[in-house]
C-alpha cells in the first residue's frame, strides 16, 4: 500500500519588499544578495496576518480544492517553530476558525495538535502522519507548515525573511508522492539558532526594588518573547553541514544502499534558509559520495557540480528566491517550486524519485525519499505558484520598516476572501491574549 501526499496548496503574503531596495538601504551591494545568495523579494505579512491566517488559509483551500468534508479529515498537524502561544496550539485555531465556515462542532471528532523542532518540525508532522494513514488506510489527514521568519532590523539574517504556509493531503493511493518507512536521522543539542525567553526583574524595568503588580504579573521576575532569534550564522551553517551529512549516510545505512544514493534521485529538496543554502551545502556530501580529495569551494565551481545542481536543486530554488525564508515550510515550498517546474517543462516524473534532506536548527535532520505517482500533473496543474509570485504586491522600505517594528495598524491589503486576525483581547482578564479572527 502506498501513503504520501495527494494535493498541496499554499497561502504566502501578498506583499514583498524587493532584496535590492533592502540591500541600497542596508549599505549592502545588491549583487551579494542577488547572485551571491539568489535572492530577489522578501515576503513579509501585512497588518492582519499571522501563522493562525497563513495555516487556516491554506488548509481551507486544499478542502476547497479536493470537495472534501471536515467530517473526512482524522487530523491536521501542525509544523511551526512560530507559535502563538506556550499551551494552544495553532492546530486549534485552525478548525476553530474553519469552523466559522463550515458550522459549529464540524472538526469535533478531528484530531490536531502542532509539532515544533525548529525548521523540522512539519517533517516530523509529516513522518508521523504517514505512519498513521498506514495503519488507517481509509482515513484521511493534513500536514500544515507556517511559520513567520523575522530577523532584527539590521541583523545578517534580515535579508532572508519570509512567511507563509504549506497544507499537504495525506492518504493512501496519493496522486502525487508516495514515501517508504525509511527515514535517515542525526541529532545533536547544540544552541546554532533559538529563541529563548528572557527573564528580567522589575528593578530593572521599573527602576524600583519593589515589588508591585505590572500588569497581572505579581512575581519580581518578568518573561519577555520575541519573534526574532538568537543565532550564530557561521555556527548554524556548520550545524547544518554536520547533521545532513550524517543523516544521509545513516540513511544510506537504514536502506542497506551501496554508491551514490543522490545519483537515484531525480530532484533533491533541502531546507532552504536562503535560496542557496542546498547548492552551497550538499556539496559536503557529494566530494564524500564521489571520494573527492579537493576542496569543497574548488569542487563547487566544477562543471560537473554546477550541471549536478542545475539539473538536481535548481528548481526548488526558484520560488525560494521570491519568497525568503518559511522555516518548517522551507523544504515544501521548495517541493512545490520543483513540482511547478516540471509541469511548466512537461517533463515525465513517473515512477521517479525526489531526495529530502531536512534541517532543523538545534538540532536535527532528516533525509528520506519519494517516489512521484502516475497522476501528479493532474493534482499539480491547479495550483500557480509562479503566477501568485509574479503579482505580489511591493512595499516600499518605509511601509517594510513600520509593519516590522508593528507600528502599522492598517492593512496594505485589507483582507479579502480570507481568513484575518481581528483583534487580540487586552481587556477581558478571563481571555487576555486570546486572539480573534473572522472571515472576509
Amino acid at each position: 500500500m502506498k501513503v504520501g501526499i495527494s494535493s498541496i496548496t499554499f497561502n504566502i503574503p501578498k506583499l514583498h519588499l524587493p532584496i535590492k531596495v533592502l540591500a541600497e538601504n542596508r549599505n549592502i551591494e545588491p549583487e551579494k544578495l542577488i547572485k551571491g545568495l539568489g535572492l530577489h523579494k522578501m515576503s513579509f505579512p501585512d497588518v492582519h496576518q499571522d501563522v493562525v491566517t497563513f495555516a487556516t488559509n491554506a488548509v481551507y483551500k486544499l478542502l476547497q480544492d479536493e470537495n472534501l468534508q471536515p467530517q473526512e479529515i482524522s487530523r491536521i498537524y501542525v509544523g511551526t517553530e512560530s507559535g502563538i502561544d506556550a499551551s494552544k496550539p495553532i492546530a486549534s485555531y485552525v478548525v476553530q476558525l474553519l469552523e466559522q465556515q463550515y458550522g459549529e462542532k464540524t472538526f469535533q471528532h478531528c484530531d490536531v495538535t502542532d509539532i515544533t523542532f525548529a525548521c523540522i518540525g512539519a517533517v516530523d508532522a509529516l513522518q508521523t502522519t504517514l505512519d498513521f494513514i498506514r495503519l488507517n488506510p481509509t482515513k484521511k489527514a493534513i500536514v500544515v507548515a507556517t511559520d513567520n521568519a523575522k530577523y532584527d532590523l539590521n541583523s545578517t539574517g534580515e535579508y532572508t525573511q519570509g512567511a507563509g504556509a504549506i497544507a499537504m493531503l495525506i492518504e493512501s493511493n496519493p496522486k502525487i508522492l508516495a514515501f517508504p518507512q525509511e527515514f535517515g536521522v542525526s541529532t545533536q543539542g547544540v544552541f546554532d539558532f533559538f529563541k529563548p525567553r528572557r527573564y528580567f526583574s522589575k528593578d530593572e524595568i521599573l527602576n524600583t526594588t519593589e515589588n508591585p503588580e505590572w500588569f497581572g504579573i505579581l512575581e519580581n521576575e518578568v518573561a519577555f518573547y520575541k519573534e526574532q532569534p538568537v543565532f550564530d550564522g557561521q555556527y548554524s551553517n556548520q550545524c547544518y553541514i554536520n547533521r545532513i551529512t550524517d543523516a544521509y549516510f545513516h540513511y544510506k545505512k537504514v536502506t542497506n544502499q551501496e554508491g551514490a544514493i543522490y545519483q537515484n534521485w531525480q530532484n533533491i529538496l533541502m531546507h532552504l534558509p536562503y535560496c542557496f543554502q542546498a547548492r552551497r551545502t550538499f556539496v559536503e556530501i557529494y566530494a564524500k559520495e564521489n571520494n573527492l580529495t579537493e576542496d569543497v569551494k574548488t569542487i563547487s565551481k566544477t562543471q560537473n557540480y554546477l550541471d549536478f545542481v542545475t539539473k538536481t536543486i535548481f528548481p526548488s530554488e526558484i520560488a525560494s528566491g521570491q519568497v525568503g525564508n518559511m522555516y518548517a515550510g522551507s523544504i515544501f515550498l521548495g517541493l512545490l517550486s520543483t513540482l511547478c517546474y516540471h509541469f511548466q517543462q512537461n517533463s515525465n516524473l513517473e515512477n521517479k524519485k525526489f531526495g529530502f534532506i531536512a534541517y532543523g536548527s538545534g538540532s536535527k535532520a532528516k533525509v528520506f525519499e519519494a517516489e512521484v505517482q502516475e497522476n501528479w500533473k493532474e493534482a499539480v496543474a491547479k495550483i500557480n505558484l509562479f503566477q501568485f509570485l509574479e503579482n505580489t504586491h511591493e512595499i516600499d522600505f518605509g511601509t517594510y520598516i513600520k509593519l516590522h517594528k508593528k507600528e502599522r495598524k492598517q492593512s496594505v491589503l485589507p483582507a479579502k476572501n480570507e481568513f484575518y486576525l481581528g483583534y487580540i483581547e487586552k481587556e477581558n482578564p478571563l481571555l487576555v491574549g486570546a486572539r480573534f479572527y473572522g472571515f472576509r
